[in-house]
């Protein structure tokens, strides 16, 4: 079948392991089914993927793609949980010790079909197109448990999210807003920063900026770059929610101040699919869709990673068959 994959790791080059080619049709085991894919978002796991982040050389060649929208054997529209646990845990996935994302252990989605456990295979409600619902999966399930799982927020808080134009950064502006959170947003990209306001930012900085006041909440997926000005915009009791570090993973700590401010440093990955659904119920209640930066075929994958690497994307890039 169709796939794109990784052949091989370059830590510097990451598109250089990248093919566009034929892997063997999946086969599930007992308990697992079979997803024709339709729709598969870009994220930043993919990039990690082809450097060799949280992947050996002995699991190559790997299907790239941590969430899809398709339609199972019956035919019925469905979406992918990538979240795969051992079969026997019970509870939150994302905590199991042994859990994984679909391209670490189990090839990923970008392919004609991919294998996943029946309970990850979640029914796709009327009213949402396939690239709408294959970026809920990744980007925006992982924003929604940040803000309404790990954060600890009530309505009426202020919230900043560092590094608006990324598909979690904009997911956490929209949802933050459907929460009742005063959502303010950071960006060096001036249009990135007018394009938050449209997307339902109360107000936008540049990196660093000093703001009007500390704030409850900071959602933090940049890392190095921004954490300085994280732990500078929290007020005492405040919290950094942590789902990523695009731009470097060991930061200064400035342990002084979190302990005499008594800061919170949460970290946050993913979310279960009990709250895959409750997203899903929220944005079907309100109308809300993921924003959406550009749609490709699935065999213009190096193009859309291209994008994501180079920080060129507000929003999701998603790949359609």
């Amino acid at each position: 079948m169709f796939a794109v994959y990784a052949d091989s790791l370059h830590p510097d080059d990451p598109l250089a392991g990248l093919v566009v080619g034929e892997r063997p049709t999946p086969e599930p085991p007992d308990g697992w089914t079979v997803v024709e894919v339709q729709a598969a978002s870009v994220n930043h796991h993919d990039l990690w993927t082809l450097r060799g982040v949280g992947i050996s050389a002995e699991r190559l060649p790997m299907i790239l793609g941590c969430d899809a929208a398709g339609v199972d054997p019956a035919g019925r529209p469905v979406l992918v949980h990538s979240v795969i646990s051992h079969p026997d845990f019970a509870g939150d996935e994302s905590m199991d010790p042994g859990r994984s994302l679909l391209s670490e252990v189990f090839p990923g989605t970008f392919a004609e079909k991919v294998a996943v456990p029946t309970r990850n295979v979640l029914p796709l409600p009327p009213g949402f197109s396939m690239a709408e619902a294959a970026c809920l999966p990744t980007a925006w399930l992982t924003a929604y448990r940040m803000l309404s799982t790990r954060a600890g927020l009530h309505p009426g808080e202020t919230v900043l999210v560092q590094g608006a134009g990324g598909g979690v950064a904009t997911a956490c502006i929209v949802l933050g807003r459907l929460m009742g959170y005063r959502m303010w947003a950071t960006s060096r990209d001036e249009s990135k920063r007018q394009a938050a306001l449209d997307l339902g930012a109360h107000a936008v900085f540049a990196p660093g900026e000093r703001l009007p006041h500390r704030v409850s909440a900071v959602m933090e997926t940049v890392g190095a770059a921004t954490w300085d000005h994280s732990l500078k915009s929290l007020h005492p009791g405040g919290r950094i929610v942590v789902s990523g570090a695009t731009s470097g993973a060991n930061p200064p700590a400035d342990l002084s101040r979190i302990f005499f401010k008594q800061l919170s440093v949460v970290g946050s990955t993913m979310g279960t699919r009990d709250e895959l659904e409750r997203l899903v119920a929220l944005l079907e209640l309100t109308g809300t869709r993921p924003l959406i930066a550009a749609e490709l075929p699935m065999d213009r994958a190096a193009d859309a990673l291209a994008a994501v690497a180079a920080g060129d994307v507000f929003g999701k890039i998603v790949l359609t068959r």
